[in-house]
């Protein structure tokens, strides 16, 4: 496996990014990893080594990159993202992997974790170059950051099929959301597949945080999201 950060222009600002992929010549699929609540934290660089594994091409961008991260925790940090600036962001990193020499850029996919997760709903919505979405525990679906309209509002506008994993006993999407969502995608006749966890709450993927992890939950759903990708990007040979 290669690994590579990277530094592309955005906003008139730069953006960090945690590169890797397969050996080999590619052509590769690509996924774009959307950060946790964390940041592109060593949970973080787990998850884009198994995408790598399973044969993407993977980018996770540091969507904090405009703020100081010295200064707040991470929720203060969270609440000061916009989804104007993250939408750049995010459309900036897909622009950098379809001029990338080792992808196919007919295959990208977009995945991600707690607030990623709400990101990936968001851009599968508004950047028509993304073929598979897969959201973990996407919180906050229903309401804007900043100023504009929620994720949910727009999602006639949902360019691609979308994987959804949710906690059970979550309360951020909780399953009245879940249930809302699922409604809304059926209503509106997009493809959608959902999966809810008993005895999971948010984060439950994250192992570096022991009291909400739960190893059966991330066991039975990493090769769902595997092979969601695979079917809708297309076999990794």
């Amino acid at each position: 496996m290669h690994q590579l950060t990277v530094t592309i222009p955005v906003d008139k600002t730069t953006m960090a990014m945690h590169t890797a992929w397969p050996e080999g010549n590619g052509p590769f699929p690509a996924v774009v990893a959307i950060m946790h609540a964390g940041g592109v934290d060593t949970f973080m660089q787990a998850m884009v080594t198994r995408l790598v594994e399973a044969g993407y091409f993977v980018a996770a961008p540091d969507l904090y990159h405009r703020l100081d991260v010295r200064q707040g925790d991470m929720m203060d940090r969270l609440k000061q993202l916009r989804d104007p600036e993250v939408t750049e962001d995010v459309n900036a990193t897909v622009d950098y992997l379809r001029d990338h020499p080792l992808i196919d850029n007919t295959r990208l996919g977009i995945l991600g974790f707690c607030m990623g997760g709400r990101v990936a709903y968001l851009l599968a919505e508004l950047n028509p170059h993304l073929r598979a979405a897969v959201a973990y525990y996407g919180g906050n679906i229903m309401v804007p950051w900043g100023d504009g309209t929620s994720p949910f509002s727009q999602s006639h506008d949902l360019n691609c099929p979308l994987l959804f994993h949710f906690g059970a006993d979550d309360t951020n999407p909780s399953p009245a959301d879940m249930h809302r969502l699922e409604q809304e995608l059926t209503r509106l006749g997009k493809p959608h597949e959902f999966y809810a966890y008993e005895g999971a709450g948010h984060a439950f993927m994250n192992y570096k945080n022991p009291q909400r992890y739960r190893e059966n939950a991330s066991e039975l759903s990493w090769p769902r999201t595997v092979e969601f990708l695979a079917r809708q990007l297309g076999e990794n040979v």
